[in-house]
């Protein structure tokens, strides 16, 4: 199968930038990345940008290695774990495409999911829609962990009211300029929707399957993610109330008046 992927070097610029935000995933990352490349067979060029959020697992040995097989490949280190936030962060403002999606570098988001997200992206009339939220369904997680979620994204709906059933997804496309004019937070990936709803942008769901991790275990409990999960809540409220209500227009002697550029 012909890989449509981009050498970093080469001056094809990619359509689109896969990041793939990850932790000691040594055991999982490279299958996805091959399932990564299958997906986006017939989708333009694109690159993987995969964040190595301070790994101790032996991950880097493992990618540093794989970037011979996938020429489109591209490896980012943090010297010490940040959080997925920041791993998304890094991966965002080192890509070269436009348009980025995310998925979780444990396996549990099909990568075949991608070219649904930037279908979204790209379908004429969208020009608005600066996001598109995967949404889970058929969750492959304990029954401890979905009750926590359903609890966490229940409360998260009532109070910024993001339209939005599963933030916790990791499968998301999005626009680079939109994300990188978003304010940054530790788990702001999280807020995603109700960020991108803030500064003007419409936000499109897709349901998107899920299934058990490969290997390993998940480096969150639910009591941690619930002891940040309150802080973040009521600071997004707050950014929420304190947006920008107003636009300028500039006028002009010739034209009249001219609109501020929309998102």
């Amino acid at each position: 199968m012909q890989q449509s992927g981009t050498d970093p070097g080469s001056a094809v610029r990619p359509q689109t930038t896969i990041v793939v935000p990850c932790r000691n995933e040594a055991l999982n990352i490279l299958p996805l990345i091959a399932e990564i490349v299958t997906a986006m067979a017939g989708q333009g060029p694109f690159e993987i940008i995969v964040v190595d959020d301070g790994s101790n697992d032996g991950m880097a040995a493992r990618l540093e290695a794989a970037r011979g097989q996938w020429p489109m490949l591209r490896v980012l280190r943090h010297d010490r774990p940040g959080g997925q936030s920041a791993a998304i962060h890094s991966g965002v403002l080192a890509a070269r495409a436009d348009l980025i999606c995310t998925l979780d570098g444990d396996g549990q988001n099909p990568p075949a999911e991608l070219p649904r997200l930037i279908a979204g992206l790209r379908a004429p009339g969208v020009a608005l829609i600066g996001l598109v939220a995967g949404q889970r369904v058929g969750r492959k997680d304990t029954l401890a962990r979905r009750l926590a979620s359903r609890f966490a994204n229940g409360l998260r709906a009532r109070v910024l009211r993001d339209g939005t059933r599963d933030t916790g997804c990791g499968l998301k496309g999005f626009r680079r300029d939109a994300y990188l004019a978003l304010p940054y937070f530790d788990h702001m990936h999280r807020y995603l929707p109700a960020l991108f709803a803030r500064d003007g942008w419409q936000i499109a769901h897709v349901d998107v399957a899920h299934r058990p991790r490969g290997a390993g275990q998940s480096h969150y409990s639910n009591l941690q993610r619930g002891l940040v999960g309150i802080v973040d809540l009521m600071a997004v409220a707050w950014l929420l109330h304190r947006r920008k209500k107003v636009r300028a227009t500039e006028i002009s002697p010739i034209t009249g008046p001219i609109p501020e550029r929309q998102p």
